[in-house]
């Protein structure tokens, strides 16, 4: 079995809600609290939630880039971690997205909507994000203090994403609430309440992307919806079905995982005053800031896949079916690895990460990612110089498997 007790024999480890972002030491200790895991318990078997929590940076890039390992959760144990958030997915209505594919239907899909994310396509984008963050910008002026996630950090990726997919102006407020609501879905301890808000921005994104799609086959447009519509990967084409599951994921993932890069970009940056002196003296440092940021406090912390097999990581054997949980967030600041992990460096050398996932599941829009923190960031600092943190405390979300602030007040 992969180890239960920690290295000195104690089981005072953390297990099942203390290894997610709903525990407070967890959610504002993170990185000590990983500390401890990797030096004590690196193959970590979680018994209350049934996965194997895996920290050391070289076995979370084995296991990520290992073919053969398998994220369907149809394919998982019965009592598998996996099945809490997807508690149907025995049911033969059950229809996963791209990011619980596994070959050859994730090959097919993933090269149709690569098309759509080439770097030629991405970086043709650029002005288009530059004008949306002038626009928030303007909003922004002559405010004393602002919630940076509300008015900058969120809407700007999700303005972003919405053109892409043609979504009209005056939805984009629908699409961020519904796309907030539907990522609880990676909380496997959700009450009901929540499942219930989770359901039915489902259903009304579903709606929408039904209508609309129908309305792009009749009417194709210069969008994302008309390329998906349009494009093929072999001679296939994606169905209804398909389409409307890419809009839905590209929305929710996009929207999400963006707003946190470049929230928790900006909060490393304004409680590191000497790396935010030099982003500002010298602009061209950005692309190397945006990559030690996803480093430092990356907006995923956690990626799964389960065995297809009896394997062994680490020196631990791990049971056919069972998800192996890599800590993203714990892999990129192992010492093993990184001179002083915990030192936020804008300039640092080498600030590979393992923020983005690995393999063929990596993130399909990590390029888009980093142009909108790059642009968001190195044009806030133009406009307001001299912002600081608010005196108000920054507040945490408390989603497992990401990483950001709910709210993030900064005096401009």
């Amino acid at each position: 079995m992969a180890e239960t007790l920690a290295k000195d024999g104690k089981s005072n480890l953390p297990m099942g809600a203390g290894l997610t972002a709903l525990d407070e030491d967890y959610r504002e200790n993170l990185y000590q609290v990983l500390d401890d895991v990797r030096e004590r318990a690196p193959v970590l078997r979680d018994t209350e939630l049934n996965h194997v929590f895996v920290t050391r940076h070289d076995d979370v890039k084995a296991v990520l880039r290992d073919r053969d390992l398998l994220v369907d959760p149809r394919t998982t144990l019965p009592d598998d971690y996996v099945r809490l958030f997807t508690p149907d997915a025995e049911s033969e209505t059950y229809e996963p997205s791209m990011l619980f594919l596994d070959d050859p239907d994730h090959r097919r899909l993933r090269g149709i909507v690569t098309q759509a994310f080439n770097p030629r396509s991405i970086e043709a984008m650029r002005p288009r994000i530059e004008a949306i963050a002038k626009e928030l910008l303007d909003e922004m002026e002559g405010k004393s203090e602002v919630d940076f996630i509300t008015a900058y950090a969120a809407p700007l990726p999700t303005i972003v994403i919405a053109d892409m997919l043609g979504v009209e102006r005056e939805r984009r407020a629908d699409f961020k609430r519904w796309s907030d609501d539907i990522v609880q879905a990676f909380d496997p301890l959700r009450g009901p309440e929540t499942t219930a808000r989770m359901n039915a921005s489902q259903q009304a994104m579903r709606d929408y992307f039904t209508a609309t799609i129908a309305e792009r086959r009749a009417k194709p447009g210069a969008d994302l919806i008309s390329d998906l519509i349009r494009a093929e990967e072999d001679g296939a084409k994606l169905n209804n079905r398909e389409v409307l599951s890419m809009c839905t994921l590209l929305l929710t993932a996009g929207n999400v995982t963006t707003t946190d890069l470049i929230g928790n970009g900006m909060h490393a940056l304004l409680t590191h005053p000497a790396e935010l002196a030099k982003l500002k003296a010298d602009p061209s440092l950005i692309v190397n800031a945006v990559e030690e940021m996803l480093r430092y406090d990356g907006p995923v912390t956690d990626s799964g896949r389960h065995a297809d097999r009896d394997i062994v990581i680490g020196g631990c054997p791990i049971e056919r079916g069972r998800t192996v949980t890599t800590s993203l967030a714990a892999a990129n600041h192992d010492p093993s690895v990184y001179p002083e992990p915990h030192k936020f460096d804008v300039t640092r050398a080498d600030t590979h990460n393992q923020s983005f996932g690995g393999g063929m599941h990596i993130c399909l829009g990590a390029p888009l990612a980093r142009l909108e923190a790059q642009v968001a960031i190195n044009m806030l600092l133009g406009r307001f110089p001299n912002i600081t943190l608010g005196r108000e405390q920054a507040v945490r979300r408390h989603l497992p498997a990401f990483r950001g602030f709910e709210r993030m007040v900064v005096t401009l």
